[in-house]
């Protein structure tokens, strides 16, 4: 099988591709990667061009505007990125037959649950900010897509939430270095404490969309994220005990920390069934085999002070 990646330079298109590497299905060249030199979301056009040359029968379309305040602060250019390229993307391979699997998000939701329940698949959407509204709108421009194409290939959507990995600059690593800036300074390290959900990591990710590809079929809607749910503030603090970092925690509110976006508080997935019967493994376990080359990299930076 001919499968495609866009967004192959980011955290997630990277996993995917070394997921790919290792799958016996995409044989012996291995997965496509399409960087944005290749596929640039603001000349979506491009993809019926790159889809022929390149043969593919399926693609992992990972590629998104992911700046989640840059959103916020230009939502038009958002639902460019997110929503209407999604739809073009997603009408090219339907017209071609060609199977897609759409990388989605957890930010779909409002965040308003009550109930102590995690999101499921058929649980209604309602998006609080520009990021969540221009990913919604693409699940619905490839759903249209395929519901207009004669004879599309298969659409499965892939919901996962609070992705980390390398290759860093992500929230593990933000909050290492917030917490050495706190430990110099001798303050606590303040984390919101009512933003809540489902800390994922990218090659655990990556492995659960290649077992959904090698079921044979990716179709329908998938919440596919590491095990449990956590606040901001319990995953700092976990973060801090692996790293056997003693950095007091000061829990705010989200409302207390300035940024141009507004994220859903309650924004746990539940996940569902992959292929083989088995989850992901918790993201405690998932963090804990990262932790070492999260370090690894922190230490340049701390013996240059």
């Amino acid at each position: 099988m001919r499968v495609a990646v866009s967004g192959s330079a980011g955290r997630l298109g990277r996993a995917m591709l070394r997921a790919l590497e290792d799958a016996p299905y995409t044989g012996p060249f291995g997965p496509i990667g399409w960087g944005r030199d290749r596929l640039d979301l603001d000349r979506p056009e491009a993809v019926g061009r790159l889809l022929d040359t390149d043969r593919v029968e399926l693609l992992v379309h990972a590629a998104a505007w992911t700046d989640v305040d840059g959103c916020a602060r230009d939502p038009q250019l958002a639902m460019r990125r997110n929503g209407l390229a999604t739809g073009v993307i997603a009408a090219a391979c339907a017209e071609r037959g060609i199977d897609l699997v759409l990388v989605s998000t957890n930010e779909v939701f409002d965040g308003r649950r009550a109930d102590g329940l995690a999101y499921g698949p058929a649980d209604v959407t309602g998006p609080v900010n520009a990021y969540g509204a221009s990913k919604l709108a693409g699940e619905r421009a490839a759903l249209e897509a395929c519901a207009a194409a004669p004879a599309p290939g298969r659409l499965g959507i892939v919901r996962t939430a609070w992705l980390f990995g390398p290759p860093g600059n992500d929230f593990p690593a933000k909050i290492l270095a917030a917490a050495d800036r706190a430990r110099a300074a001798g303050t606590a390290l303040r984390v919101v404490a009512d933003e809540v959900g489902n800390p994922t990591y990218t090659p655990d990710l990556a492995e659960g969309i290649a077992e959904l590809i090698g079921s044979g079929d990716v179709s329908g809607m998938h919440h596919v994220v590491n095990a449990g749910w956590v606040s901001r503030a319990g995953w700092a603090r976990e973060l801090l005990r692996q790293a056997g970092l003693p950095v007091p925690i000061d829990e705010i509110r989200a409302a207390d920390w300035e940024r141009a976006s507004t994220p859903p508080l309650w924004a746990a997935l539940q996940p569902t069934a992959l292929p083989s019967g088995e989850a992901l493994r918790s993201w405690e376990l998932a963090l804990a085999d990262y932790l070492p080359a999260l370090l690894r990299s922190r230490a340049p930076a701390r013996a240059t002070r």
